[in-house]
């Protein structure tokens, strides 16, 4: 196996560290597996994935929203409340350590929790969106997200309100072009609690010259990265931070 799995931890651990102390553009790629130390479900789990409670074109899909409002809100601020009471877990202020130290460049994210922000990252793509704000499908003016929670249609002229976060059924948002742009050239990319399931974001492994999957259960990639992590992505990153900050410095600045 590619992956190396049967080397011992420390081992991978060390290998790591190598790798981006001697590789020129490295890239993180976080997924919902890297919050759910911070209590944030998420959506592909076995026992406790979202997706295996909803069907996802069901309640978080344009028009899921657009046929009936209330259910979509119902259900989606249940858990939009989890996100927004979460805090940062030690993966996310590794990835944060990481860059300032300069061995990272930044994070693309699935995520829509902001945690990598509240961490301390500086670069961040946020693919799917984020929770800080909400616009009209009618008029398009924009609001931030406690307008939302208060009532989901525009104060200005009646019309539905919609959260800044790519829901099924949406192009995807500015910041994936961007994150598409940013992979040119990437030597490295740390794929963190994503199983690669959703596209397009899925394709991006494919821009790396080389990738490390660092996720609790197997993904389709295991065969194809140079290293395989199935312990938890707080234990890998701040092995590896505690590494790394014994080497020196930086590549990236501004």
């Amino acid at each position: 196996m590619k992956g190396c799995l049967k080397l011992k931890y420390l081992d991978r651990i060390q290998r790591l560290s190598e790798l981006i102390k001697t590789t020129g553009k490295v890239l993180a790629l976080s997924g919902a597996g890297i919050s759910t130390e911070s209590g944030i479900p998420d959506f592909r789990s076995k026992d406790t994935g979202l997706w295996n409670q909803y069907e996802p074109q069901k309640v978080a899909s344009i028009q899921a929203l657009k046929k009936d409002p209330k259910s979509f809100y119902d259900l989606n601020f249940k858990w939009w409340n989890v996100c927004l009471r979460a805090k940062p877990n030690q993966a996310h202020v590794a990835l944060a350590q990481l860059e300032e130290m300069g061995w990272l460049l930044g994070t693309i994210t699935q995520n829509i929790d902001g945690l990598h922000q509240q961490a301390g990252s500086q670069r961040v793509w946020e693919v799917h969106g984020h929770l800080r704000g909400c616009s009209c499908l009618n008029c398009k003016d924009d609001y931030d997200l406690e307008q939302l929670f208060q009532n989901y249609y525009c104060p200005h002229c009646g019309g539905l309100l919609r959260p800044h976060v790519v829901l099924f059924g949406d192009t995807m948002s500015v910041d994936y072009f961007m994150a598409e742009k940013v992979m040119s050239g990437c030597q490295l990319l740390l794929v963190i609690g994503s199983s690669l399931q959703v596209q397009p974001v899925a394709s991006l492994p494919y821009l790396s010259r080389q990738i490390v999957i660092i996720n609790k259960e197997p993904t389709a990639w295991d065969n194809h990265a140079t290293l395989v992590f199935h312990e938890s992505a707080s234990k890998v990153l701040w092995d590896l931070v505690s590494i790394m900050k014994k080497q020196t410095g930086p590549y990236y600045t501004e």
